[in-house]
């Protein structure tokens, strides 16, 4: 009730996130980054229950910094001869981050800006500036894809794996510009980091890659089967083989 007095223009009567902020929370949740969970890490990260650290809202905020994950993995496999390499993964995602916030600093226009044109075979000019509606409002015809969005627009948080599928259906199933998805992103993630977000999004549109990143509902059901409904019959966009997928999204390549 406090906060909708501060905030009288926060949409709509949803109910608070789980996801609790604050230091205390923040240093709980680096404390049990233990060998067993940076090995799970490694196994299951692109699982939809895989082992995740849910620490990039305190790393956005600034109540965690990279630097102190990283000495606070190191610290935790010192002396675990022969297991280092199963924090490697762990901090490799952390090197991306960095990464992203390293180009951004040398870069700023890289924030909004296509950093190269798309390989895709359409040219920027084509992709539509606005989300469609059916998409904001989680109707699209495809369910998993309307369960992403629900979680999303319900808890301001979305697996990683599930961000990627959900940014390649707006760039590539409706040809909408990465700029427009990675404003709606930012608009909903409590973990909303504009370099780690918008260069990501260009990683997938293909504008900061070498080819466009897609998926079909064979990859979905292999990573978020039992989680989100997978059925070829309310995933008919999905359900082809990346050959069919690539000829239909792509057909000028």
């Amino acid at each position: 009730a406090y906060l909708r007095e501060l905030a009288p223009w926060a949409e709509g009567d949803a109910a608070p996130s789980d996801f609790a902020g604050g230091s205390k929370k923040a240093l709980a949740r680096l404390k049990v980054l233990t060998l067993d969970k940076l090995a799970d890490y490694a196994k299951t990260r692109n699982y939809a229950n895989g082992s995740v650290s849910y620490l990039s809202s305190f790393l956005s905020h600034g109540l965690l910094s990279l630097k102190q994950v990283k000495d606070t993995v190191l610290k935790n496999c010192k002396n675990c001869l022969g297991k280092e390499e199963q924090a490697s993964k762990f901090i490799q995602e952390l090197a991306w981050r960095d990464f992203w916030q390293r180009v951004v600093r040398n870069h700023p226009e890289y924030l909004w800006q296509d950093i190269e044109n798309y390989k895709t075979g359409f040219r920027a000019e084509e992709y539509s500036q606005q989300l469609p509606e059916d998409l904001l409002r989680a109707q699209t015809e495809t369910a998993c894809i309307n369960q992403m969005i629900t979680e999303l627009l319900e808890t301001g948080y979305l697996h990683n794996h599930a961000r990627m599928y959900l940014a390649s259906y707006v760039v590539h199933f409706r040809k909408v510009s990465w700029q427009a998805g990675a404003r709606w992103f930012l608009k909903h993630l409590l973990d909303g980091d504009p370099a780690s977000n918008n260069l990501s999004w260009q990683w997938i549109s293909s504008t900061f890659s070498s080819k466009p990143y897609f998926f079909n509902l064979e990859n979905v059901r292999k990573y978020f089967g039992g989680v989100l409904e997978v059925s070829p019959e309310k995933n008919q966009l999905l359900d082809a083989s990346y050959q069919v997928l690539q000829k239909r999204l792509f057909p000028r390549l």
